[in-house]
């Protein structure tokens, strides 16, 4: 009989808390740092964009090194669970010292920004390398883990929901006309919270796949055996446009609203409501993409996963490709849009873990090893990527196209920040789709790939 690993409610709530925990400030990252650190800290676009894409250099080292130790640690606890206590508390302080805006020279201000930013990029790794591959040993059946991502999600766009309302809104009211200590304020509420939440992931979680008795681990043998795995190739090069165009945009969505729409408080059918407005687009478009991960299921139980990402990637290219053509005024038009393109995107987040778990089992199924540590590591160096490109041509282009923070922007500046919030972006997701059409992993395949290791698995 089929060993299905059905895991209970509680550890598929307490795995995903663990995201809720990283989205904090993944989300934060992605919506704030870029401006905190034009429009608050002070330093250029330019800069900031440079720096982003120059730490990947790093990222490129560290995370195959975080991988192969995750493989290698035995203890009582699992592979990957420790992880979740040995590096929670590290992971809240230096997120709030991202966030400290000392009062250097403009030269101090930049070496501080290099070295937060990358100790915490390093933080992340090492947490998130263990976390996002104990989703690939809680259970050996790929359904069952695409639910378990889909909680996941949920959660993730959980941590983005808090940080949307917090941000903006603590920013405001603690930092009394200064910004700077808002974010401190704000961020130390945050890393509390991420701490709490990552010790309540290792204890209600449990890993139940092993990898091969006999199976040393050697980095060497493991890389060129990814390298060959041509599915992971697949998803980890859509992963980069993915989260190319997401960060582009999100990291826009400050400035679009700030210079190009213009209003503070939210309009609706003429009808002004006390929220910020730029809080209400970023939740607004977070609660739709809750509503598409939740859908995940019932996508994949009527297309492949490949397929299904495929037309998500398109569906949202368009939507969002579409923001170019309205006015500040299309206010209504502007939030249906955020909201089918967020409906559209909640399932490609979903599908993308659940993929990266199917590839470490096709990778254990040809060549008879297992390394979901390096399999999850390289896919996350493959989203840190993605998001220090978005980050980096964010900034670029913003500099590209004039743009100086806290004045009056030009026509040409206005453009580029209409480009990045559709053009842009849309371009990105279209490229992460054209490369999912290629995927091989069909969910017959996968059920054939189960039945085999699982034999396997009972022979040894």
């Amino acid at each position: 009989m089929r060993n299905t690993a059905h895991v209970p409610l509680t550890e598929r709530v307490g795995y995903a808390f663990g995201d809720v925990a990283s989205n904090l400030f993944f989300q934060t990252f992605m919506y704030f740092l870029v401006f905190f650190y034009t429009d608050v800290f002070g330093i250029s676009a330019g800069v900031v964009g440079t720096m982003m894409l120059l730490t990947r250099i790093w990222d490129a080292v560290n995370d195959p090194i975080m991988g192969t130790l995750a493989d290698r640690t035995k203890t009582r606890w699992g592979k990957f669970r420790p992880y979740l206590v040995w590096f929670a508390i590290p992971f809240g302080v230096v997120g709030v010292l991202v966030f400290l805006a000392p009062d250097f020279s403009l030269t101090g201000k930049i070496v501080y920004a290099y070295i937060t930013y990358t100790a915490m990029m390093m933080i992340y790794t090492a947490i998130n390398v263990p976390y996002s591959a104990l989703m690939g040993v809680i259970s050996p059946n790929a359904m069952e883990r695409t639910v378990i991502s889909s909680f996941r999600f949920v959660g993730a766009f959980t941590g983005g929901l808090i940080v949307q309302a917090a941000v903006p809104t603590i920013v405001k009211s603690f930092g009394e006309g200064n910004e700077a200590i808002g974010y401190r304020t704000v961020m130390i509420g945050v890393s509390a919270l991420a701490v709490i939440l990552f010790f309540i992931t290792f204890f209600t979680t449990k890993e139940r796949v092993a990898p091969p008795k006999e199976q040393k681990t050697e980095f060497l043998r493991d890389a060129k055996e990814l390298v060959r795995n041509f599915p992971w190739i697949l998803i980890a090069c859509a992963t980069v446009m993915q989260l190319t165009f997401i960060a582009m945009r999100n990291g826009v969505i400050m400035y679009y609203f700030k210079y190009f729409v213009a209003q503070d408080n939210l309009v609706l059918f003429s009808t002004e409501i006390p929220w910020a407005m730029n809080s209400a687009f970023m939740i607004f478009g977070t609660a739709f993409t809750i509503l598409g991960a939740i859908s995940t299921k019932f996508i994949t139980n009527v297309l492949d996963k490949g397929r299904a990402y495929t037309l998500l990637a398109v569906l949202s290219a368009v939507f969002i490709g579409a923001i170019i053509f309205l006015s500040p005024h299309q206010i209504e038009i502007i939030f249906l849009f955020q909201a089918l393109a967020s409906f559209a995107m909640g399932p490609m987040a979903v599908l993308q873990w659940s993929i990266y778990t199917d590839t470490a089992d096709y990778g254990e199924w040809k060549f008879s090893h297992r390394a979901t540590g390096l399999v999850m590591a390289a896919s996350l160096f493959a989203l840190k990527l993605g998001l220090a490109l978005g980050g980096a041509l964010l900034g670029w282009i913003m500099q590209a196209y004039g743009f100086i923070p806290n004045v009056d922007q030009s026509a040409l500046s206005i453009t580029g920040i209409r480009m990045v919030m559709s053009v842009y972006p849309a371009i990105g997701a279209l490229a992460a789709g054209v490369f999912m059409i290629f995927y091989p992993l069909t969910n017959k395949k996968m059920e054939e790939i189960e039945v085999d290791l699982d034999a396997r698995r009972q022979t040894n």
